[in-house]
């Protein structure tokens, strides 16, 4: 009995069968690699930091939080849910004095930046006790006062001014002529915030109120005595801020101190690596495990020999397990390579788009990659055993038996499992379908992941039900279609084995990506007919202040309107649960009449002329995921996460194309950045006087640029809908070839019955198209059943699928179903035996 050994019988299997072997390799590869890259992402967002540039020189850094954090129960007790803000959150200028005052503390300066227009250009503005910790030094002249401004090489010569000349700049409190008290050599603190521009320094004690934020810094840089330990010091200006809600940091969280926009970063990744990830790696297990299965279910005849000759169910169990312990280990670690090179170029792209800073690096560990590895030796252990479970434990004559002709019917569990994952997808249809904004999106995650197992579970029923449908098409199509919808009816496991991936790779690609086009088709259109201003002006520095003053007194102008574009997150309902949405906002400088002369939001209920200090408009969408009507107060926190809680006094249907949130300018000023307008919309008048302003398009030109915007910001979809649908083409074409390269004996029998060469290729032909219609059918069916409620709750429309869009993914489909089937069938028909 030495030759049943387990060890003996895998490596013989693997030796014998190396076809089944192969495809199991290549399954559990590309598993390994998705759940890899996944991983590395995953793993890098949750450690992303960036070094300390601008505060390389301040031991500590004090910064107010910023996200905004809310505490709901749940099962486990209290859980912190943590939002980034869109813009930054600033502290208390008055607490620079109390750190200073902290034991091993040689100073406290508080650190403004702010943007500033010189001409038709930008300067990076800062106040000049910054200089005490970035470098920066006087060239010539003194430090500026009030009234006075210190210049670099390059903005003093951009407005051929000197030391005591006057320069008017602008600035968040309008046009200003300030004296050049001197000019600086900034340092490398300056140079690393400025990105490039050019750079202007103004005395600490107006800084705040040029920068639109009285009262306010960015950060308080903390200089240490002589000899002072940063731990130290660090734990001493905490106490003396205690109950301020400012953040204290050291080492690389002076970092994300400085670049603010780490915390979207993070955010970004998680959402990769988790969201995305998860899904991604149930995909990825799942059809791996189906191959693995497949593999193992191919061998139900060498099983049953070996149960007649002697073996034990013990020592078939232990050969399945054997089997997967040669195999899978080396296809993880061969698949992670290719894993950490799908992740550098992922990460990569996104920092060529500019969603990640230059300063964050790919964090590469041995953690995501033995996930991987674990991950695919527990699928093909798992699915090896589930699979050899029942010829192990059968009697040896019925193994014989069973292994001659396939069981009708799948077993029980199996059968209440799908039934459920089924059930389970239409409830899911019925709650998104019912919801608005996230809710929908959220439930149709669910509806799409439950139906696609139910299809998988139940897969020999679906193979048979498409197999008996189809085959009444394929009775005109001559010998080999009848003899393929035969086979199809008889080997309806190994029809579903081939049909599951292809299910796969259509349900999740016409998803991501029609969820794409259908919003897309909306915006544009909301877009379009939004606009009726006949002129739109827009500066990448951000407008002139008064721009729509100054617009407004150009002859022939009937109405001028001037954007702050922003964002504020929005308290909503997500599934019972309160949840912060951000939702893209427009501050107007005129009223809300003056708006409606220059922009159609549509309004469906209440009036665009009450908005104003303390009232908003917003979009139905947002309206139904607040549960708030006209009248209601709508909680929100503004950009640097200021609380708010404005009446609700027009509801409106283009917040896709337009803004989701429509409010006074004044009240968003004070909590941005940039107080900058982004757009100026004007109405009549000529397009030339208004270049002075900055570029001026058309109502057309306007939209067409937004839209090219939208379209890079759609590249994440694409790429995760390469990524899903490449990996499930590729198990497709895998197991295609798996079952046909074990078809041998069969097209080697139909051979020596008569059949020609060319009535063998035709039939394995219809087959494959049999299976490659079956998958998209299914596929298509499973996108439409989770798109249409999405879009609805989303848009409030039906999505927009372009026909040839569609049709390339079907026919890519089945043409590469086609060829899978071919060479493999060539190669078997060339063998002697064929």
């Amino acid at each position: 009995m030495r030759s049943l050994a387990p060890n003996g019988l895998a490596r013989a299997a693997v030796r014998f069968k190396p076809a089944s072997f192969a495809g199991t390799f290549v399954a559990l590869m590309m598993s390994a690699l998705i759940v890899a890259a996944c991983g590395i992402l995953l793993e890098t967002g949750a450690r992303a930091s960036v070094p300390a540039e601008r505060y390389a020189k301040a031991p500590v850094v004090v910064a107010a939080d910023q996200s905004v954090r809310l505490v709901a129960d749940s099962i486990d007790g209290p859980e912190e849910t943590v939002y980034p803000l869109p813009d930054t959150a600033r502290v208390d200028v008055g607490l620079a004095a109390k750190a200073a005052r902290a034991q091993g503390a040689e100073a406290a300066v508080p650190d403004f930046a702010f943007p500033v227009r010189q001409g038709n250009g930008a300067l990076a503005g800062h106040g000049w006790g910054s200089h005490a910790f970035t470098g920066t030094a006087l060239s010539a002249g003194a430090a500026p006062r009030t009234g006075e401004v210190v210049l670099d090489a390059a903005a003093a010569r951009t407005a051929k001014a000197d030391v005591g000349d006057t320069v008017a700049l602008e600035t968040a409190v309008g046009r200003t002529d300030f004296r050049v008290s001197g000019l600086a050599k900034a340092g490398a603190g300056d140079t690393a915030a400025a990105g490039g521009k050019a750079m202007a320094w103004f005395a600490d004690a107006e800084a705040p109120t040029l920068a639109g934020h009285p009262g306010k810094a960015d950060a308080i840089a903390v200089l240490a005595a002589a000899g002072a330990d940063t731990d130290a010091l660090a734990a001493a200006v905490e106490k003396s801020l205690a109950g301020s809600g400012a953040q204290v940091h050291t080492g690389d969280g002076r970092g994300e101190a400085e670049e603010r926009g780490l915390a979207y970063v993070k955010e970004t990744l998680l959402g990769l690596g988790s969201q995305f990830g998860g899904i991604a790696t149930l995909v990825a297990v799942f059809t791996a495990a189906g191959t693995v299965a497949l593999s193992v279910g191919q061998r139900t005849r060498e099983f049953a020999l070996l149960r007649a000759v002697g073996a034990t169910p013990r020592q078939v169990r232990r050969a399945v397990a054997t089997e997967a312990l040669l195999v899978a280990p080396l296809a993880g670690l061969v698949g992670c390579l290719p894993g950490i090179a799908l992740a550098r170029w992922w990460f990569g792209q996104l920092k060529d788009r500019g969603a990640i800073p230059e300063a964050v690096d790919l964090h590469v560990s041995w953690i995501p990659l033995l996930a991987a590895v674990g991950a695919g030796l527990l699928t093909a252990l798992g699915s090896g055993w589930l699979a050899g479970r029942r010829p192990a434990k059968i009697k040896p004559g019925q193994a014989l038996t069973e292994a001659s002709v396939e069981r009708l019917r799948p077993g029980v569990i199996r059968t209440v499992l799908g039934l459920g994952a089924l059930v389970g997808g239409a409830v899911f249809a019925g709650v998104a379908s019912s919801s608005a904004g996230d809710n929908a999106a959220n439930a149709s995650l669910g509806v799409i992941m439950l139906f696609m197992l139910a299809v998988a579970l139940l897969g020999p029923l679906v193979a048979r039900l498409c197999a008996a449908l189809f085959g009444l098409l394929l009775r005109g199509g001559g010998a080999s279609a009848a003899l393929a919808a035969a086979n199809s009816r008889t080997n309806a496991r190994r029809l579903a084995s081939a049909i599951t991936p292809i299910m796969l790779a259509m349900a999740f690609a016409s998803t991501l990506v029609f969820m794409h086009t259908s919003e897309s088709q909306i915006a544009s259109e909301q877009l379009r007919d939004g606009i009726t201003a006949n002129h739109v002006v827009t500066d990448p520095a951000g407008l002139p202040t008064r721009s729509a003053d100054r617009a407004a007194r150009t002859p022939g102008v009937d109405a001028a309107v001037s954007l702050l574009d922003t964002q504020v997150l929005v308290t909503v309902d997500s599934g019972g649960e309160t949840t912060l949405q951000g939702a893209a906002t427009q501050g107007i400088s005129g009223s809300g009449a003056q708006l409606a002369e220059v922009q159609d939001l549509d309004v469906r209920s209440g009036s665009l002329d009450r908005v104003g200090a303390g009232r908003i408009a917003i979009d139905k969408t947002l309206a139904t995921s607040a549960k708030v009507e006209v009248g209601d107060k709508l909680p929100l926190h503004l950009p640097d996460g200021t609380k708010a809680r404005p009446e609700v006094v027009a509801v409106y249907g283009r917040g896709l194309g337009l803004a989701a949130v429509t409010m006074d300018r004044a009240t968003l000023a004070g909590h941005v950045t940039s107080a900058f307008d982004s757009t100026l919309l004007v109405r009549g008048g000529d397009a030339k006087p208004l270049a002075a302003l900055g570029e001026v398009t058309d109502a057309s030109g306007y939209a067409v640029e937004q839209n090219v915007d939208r379209e890079l910001g759609a590249w994440a979809n694409y790429t995760m809908a390469a990524v899903l649908g490449g990996f499930a083409v590729i198990a497709a074409v895998n197991t295609l070839v798996m079952t046909v390269l074990d078809r041998r004996r069969e097209l080697a029998t139909l051979r020596l019955v008569g059949s020609t060469r060319r009535q063998v290729l035709h039939m394995l032909h219809w087959e494959s198209l049999l299976v490659s219609v079956a998958g998209v059918a299914l596929g298509t069916t499973i996108a439409m059943i989770t798109l249409t409620p999405m879009m609805r709750g989303l848009t409030g429309e039906s999505p927009h699928i372009p026909p040839l869009l569609y049709a390339t993914f079907a026919a890519t489909a089945v043409s590469l179903g086609l060829l899978a089937v071919t060479l493999p069938a060539r190669a078997a028909l060339r063998d002697r035996q064929a």
